[in-house]
């Protein structure tokens, strides 16, 4: 009989430690094996990759990736938690967004919310989109508000809306230090949508009197979905939000509160994006910066941030919207883990118009699975402790802090926004962006990857129209705005025609040579609207001319193999001109071929391609 040694069974006894550098070597072999020479950190340099913000996710992480101490949940600098227990003991708030300006319907969706697992509401008040602040009452009739929290974004009606919904309370025999949630005074944020000067005045004598006699509300919020709706990078998100936390918080002590207190009344908002892990550490630095501010300001206990995490609408695609389930799952994931108090999952069909009852429900049951099915609010700090994801928030924290000191550098928020610092940032951003978004390094599935031009569109009632945005306001961007374009020219020539623009795929020599590139082909020219269409499969310099005729294309893409591309190109796409072809294309990388106009392949700026394309097929 073995005897266990009493200190218990180590499973790896009987196998050597391994060394990092084996596994650089390991790393030499495999890429040796795909044509790159490399060695030692230089093979590791290679499996890596650089990220926004000038950030570099390596292949492997270990003890040796030294992140700052993280701390203890609930304790500064918190990192792990704004409080001890996380969200073990009732999971995160899960907050519903409502922008519907018929009280009646309102009031339907609020209701229907409120009774299927959502513990807060977020109401758009005034302006073209909003309830009226005079139905305000209408649209929460039957809502105990001293148990949901109600957090308004009512722009520049906020001191009306806040006004309002006090006295509805009051009318309701509600106890006022009971009602919970935040009025949404956001004047740095109005400010960066519209270009106008932010106006503090009435935001600080709400925080006051919040103070004084509303110990459940806050009045603040610090929004930084401005930034992120304009194309900012996630530290250019943290940054400007921590430059408005420090002009907010200058501004309520200037009023004569304590720091303490004015931290009290600051909620900060972020977005949640499907990159998970850079979600969760997004949401981590933001809560470290947070308490290094209040410790420079002598409170330290005071700098537990409040997170409001929403859904990125800038992630949301038009075309195929049902992916957008997908993605807000993973974004909301992100955001639990990364420890937010309170997450809105937008509904699917956000970017289209008006959400459906269907579409909401899916929402806040986003939540609801994570939490109660997946059980994941009960592990407090789930990513704690991962050596890629504490190395992550460290770095992310640092970039993020640089830029918080280019804003101060530059005189604060207010003076950064007034002389288009941060708008120019941004811009260069989206910028650089915006190329690996055409050139699909950033795919977006069911857009510019995987795209199905036979689906049948999603139609949705749209929103009513609000005033133009301001010039030198921030913009509002979406990842598939380049390619929507591109789709939006097919769908009108569609209804002029009766037919979309089209495309012929030569497929040369048998299956295994070209299936994959007519894969490719087919993907990447319906990311434009444009249909592709091969038959008789295959086709050689003989047949290529007439299958091309009888297929009503005006245009063709040679697909197969490198090596059969040295044998037929030069004669098929000579043929295909000779048949009337006002572009060939061929898939893969140029080779200098005759009688080929373009080469398409993986990397290529697919949004010029296809743009210019239309353009020669006379597509508007």
């Amino acid at each position: 009989m073995t005897v266990l040694p009493a200190d218990g069974l180590s499973l790896a006894a009987e196998f050597p430690a391994p060394a990092h550098e084996h596994w650089q070597r390991l790393v030499e072999g495999v890429l040796r094996k795909s044509g790159k020479d490399a060695e030692g950190s230089a093979a590791e340099e290679a499996l890596s990759t650089t990220v926004e913000d000038g950030l570099i996710t390596r292949p492997l992480y270990t003890s040796r990736d030294s992140a700052p101490d993280a701390g203890y949940p609930g304790f500064a600098p918190f990192t792990r938690g704004s409080k001890p227990e996380g969200n073990a003991a009732d999971g995160w708030d899960v907050r519903q967004r409502h922008s519907l300006a018929d009280p009646a319907r309102l009031n339907e969706a609020v209701l229907a919310d409120l009774e299927n697992g959502v513990t807060s509401l977020w109401l758009t008040v005034g302006g073209a989109t909003g309830v009226p602040v005079p139905a305000l009452a209408g649209a929460l009739d039957g809502v105990y508000l001293d148990l949901a929290p109600v957090v308004l974004d009512a722009g520049g009606e906020t001191d009306a809306a806040a006004t309002e919904l006090l006295r509805i309370c009051a009318e309701r025999g509600i106890d006022l230090a009971s009602v919970r949630g935040n009025l949404g005074a956001d004047p740095f944020g109005a400010g960066a949508r519209t270009g106008a000067e932010p106006d503090l005045s009435a935001a600080v004598q709400w925080a006051q009197r919040c103070t004084r006699e509303l110990p459940g509300l806050r009045a603040l919020t610090v929004d930084a979905l401005p930034y992120h709706e304009a194309g900012g990078s996630a530290a250019e998100e943290l940054g400007a939000s921590l430059a408005t936390g420090v002009a907010l918080l200058r501004a309520l002590t200037d009023a004569g509160l304590s720091v303490e207190d004015a931290c009290g009344q600051l909620e900060f908002r972020y977005a949640a994006t499907a990159d998970q892990f850079l979600t969760i550490a997004k949401l981590r630095a933001a809560r470290r910066l947070w308490s290094r501010v209040a410790e420079v300001c002598g409170a330290a206990g005071a700098g537990a941030q409040r997170q409001h995490a929403v859904t990125s609408s800038v992630m949301m695609t038009r075309r195929d919207p049902w992916v957008n389930m997908l993605r807000t799952t993973l974004a909301c994931l992100g955001a639990g883990v990364g420890g937010a108090d309170s997450v809105t999952v937008l509904p699917f069909d956000h970017a289209l118009g008006l959400p459906d009852a269907f579409a909401r429900r899916i929402a806040r049951n986003t939540s609801t699975i994570l939490l109660e099915e997946s059980h994941l609010a009960r592990v407090i700090d789930p990513a704690g402790g991962s050596w890629y994801v504490e190395r992550l928030t460290a770095e992310l924290a640092d970039a993020a802090w640089s830029f918080f000191q280019e804003i101060e550098g530059a005189g604060g928020q207010a003076a950064a926004l007034r002389s288009g610092m941060i708008g120019e940032r941004l811009a260069a951003t989206w910028a650089a962006r915006s190329k690996d978004l055409a050139r699909r390094k950033e795919p977006i599935t069911g857009v510019s990857e995987f795209p199905q031009l036979s689906e049948r569109p999603v139609e949705r009632e749209p929103v009513p129209a609000g005033p133009a945005p301001a010039s030198d306001g921030l913009p509002r961007l979406r990842r598939d705005e380049a390619f929507e374009a591109l789709r939006a020219r097919s769908d009108a020539h569609l209804a002029a025609t009766g037919e979309r623009p089209k495309v012929f795929l030569a497929a040369l020599g048998p299956a295994a040579a070209h299936t994959a590139r007519v894969s490719f082909a087919a993907n990447l020219f319906q990311a434009g609207g444009i249909e592709p269409v091969h038959g008789p499969v295959p086709v050689d310099a003989a047949s290529v001319a007439a299958a091309f005729r009888a297929c009503g294309a005006t245009v063709a893409c040679l697909c197969s193999s490198d090596a059969l591309y040295a044998e037929q190109a030069a004669a098929v796409a000579g043929a295909l001109g000779s048949a009337g072809a006002l572009r060939v294309f061929l898939a893969g990388r140029p080779a200098g071929y005759t009688g080929v106009d373009e080469y398409v392949f993986a990397g290529s700026d697919v949004v010029a391609v296809l743009s210019s394309l239309l353009d020669r097929m006379d597509v508007a």
